[in-house]
């Protein structure tokens, strides 16, 4: 092994650290503890390191976006093709959305609710928001119709996304989410 290539494998495990630490610190306290001092000591390395990685907070929250969006496609990749029909598929890709929402929150504001430095809807995307996207599309693909897929695929994502927020945040009355979602898969099913 070279040391260009130990230099490199060290590098790149650094910067996992630094992405589980806050990832971790994010889910057990917020987004606002997370602080490159705060993740400096959590990962016992200096300050200047972490800006070696990364410019700061906000490129580390991308990172984190980034990589919950590779875990959100597997998950909704699971549900989809594990449906026996269509409808299935759109109510399990549904599920799974929320679901995910639910179980890491701080990975989900990271993702979909704070401004992060990340191309979303562009070809310019990183690859596994293209994929996240992709699942969903591929569930929204047999109701399409006439109508643009993506445009439809992204009023599925903005109701699957307005209604998880809306009830994490207490804005909707509590008990009915399963409903929720039900009722938004019935309609979009026509």
């Amino acid at each position: 092994m070279s040391i260009q290539t130990r230099r490199e494998r060290e590098r790149a495990e650094r910067e996992r650290l630094i992405v589980t630490a806050a990832r971790e610190l994010a889910e057990s306290e917020g987004w606002d503890a997370v602080t490159t001092r705060r993740l400096a000591e959590e990962i016992e390395y200096s300050q200047p390191v972490l800006y070696s990685h990364f410019k700061g907070k906000d490129a580390i929250m991308a990172a984190v976006a980034v990589e919950g969006c590779a875990e959100l496609a597997i998950e909704l990749r699971a549900a989809r093709t594990a449906a026996s029909d269509p409808r299935q598929a759109l109510t399990g890709i549904a599920t799974a959305y929320s679901s995910f929402g639910e179980r890491r929150p701080a990975l989900y504001d990271a993702m979909f609710t704070h401004i992060v430095d990340l191309p979303f809807a562009t070809p310019e995307a990183p690859a596994p928001l293209q994929e996240a996207f992709g699942e969903l599309r591929e569930a929204v693909l047999p109701f399409a119709g006439d109508d643009d897929v993506d445009v439809l695929t992204e009023t599925l994502w903005s109701g699957l996304h307005g209604l998880l927020t809306l009830m994490r945040n207490g804005r909707l009355l509590g008990g009915h989410h399963e409903e929720r979602l039900a009722t938004l898969i019935k309609r979009f099913c026509g």
